[in-house]
């Protein structure tokens, strides 16, 4: 992926973070946006730059939208983007019965409206440059809603028909928009769950996290860098012919074909 740029959103830890190590390891240059400049600071320094890229990041706050405008329109200022990773932390847990109004406006506005503004900016360099690959990190609830995450399995299912709607109409300029359904994956937001999981059940963590695992086939939490090796495929050459799919990446747990 070498002349490649690629924009990697919520990237100074979990998914995101080992997405942009992947995309770097291949050539491509990692633009990283997240709202922590510390922490995106320390993620420049874990990426691979044997290919003589200058990996820079934007400083992005996913809860207000115009911070994501600022951000990418500074960033095609000065590059024309390949490669747009789609990646914010979930909505917090809970059931669908509880959650206020203001809960779904702000998820819809920090996933939905964030994605499709960062899409409008890069859309026209990707079709210039006959290349362009679409990844949004999503979840398995948008094949089955998860219990206890009311909120997130609502606009999960948004972005991904948003997704689909939008392979099909850009499948015409051979920019392909897929997303990857991480399952159980050792990162922070899967500790927060198992925290809330504990405390609401009275259980141990080490147990709550014994019973997730259990509902895994391969009985165990994924890593972050096995979702970023799906990424780091459906970003290059080889996934060509691959648009307008949503890929578990779950050890086997989503019970759907």
């Amino acid at each position: 992926m070498k002349d490649r740029v690629a924009v990697i959103c919520g990237s100074t830890q979990g998914i995101g973070l080992a997405s942009a190590r992947a995309l770097a390891t291949l050539g491509a240059t990692c633009i990283l946006l997240a709202r922590d400049e510390i922490k995106l600071k320390d993620a420049l320094t874990h990426l691979d730059t044997s290919n003589g890229q200058r990996h820079s990041y934007q400083v992005a706050d996913f809860s207000i939208p115009e911070n994501v405008t600022d951000a990418i329109d500074a960033v095609i200022l000065e590059h024309t983007v390949h490669i747009l990773i789609n990646n914010t932390g979930g909505p917090k847990s809970g059931q669908i019965t509880t959650a206020a109004t203001s809960d779904f406006e702000q998820a819809f506005r920090q996933h939905l409206i964030c994605n499709h503004i960062l899409v409008n900016a890069v859309l026209g360099g990707m079709k210039g440059a006959g290349y362009g690959r679409i990844i949004n990190i999503i979840s398995t609830s948008v094949r089955t809603p998860l219990p206890d995450l009311g909120v997130s399995n609502t606009i999960r299912a948004a972005v991904a028909s948003w997704s689909k709607t939008l392979s099909n109409e850009l499948g015409i300029f051979g920019i392909t928009v897929n997303n990857v359904l991480p399952g159980l994956t050792d990162t922070g937001r899967l500790k927060s769950l198992i925290q809330a999981s504990s405390a609401k059940q009275q259980l141990k963590e080490e147990d709550t996290a014994a019973k997730m695992t259990e509902t895994v086939p391969m009985k165990r939490f994924g890593q972050p860098e096995e979702i970023a090796n799906v990424v780091a495929f459906l970003a290059s050459p080889a996934a060509s012919y691959v648009t307008g799919t949503s890929i578990p990446v779950d050890g086997g747990r989503t019970p759907t074909v």
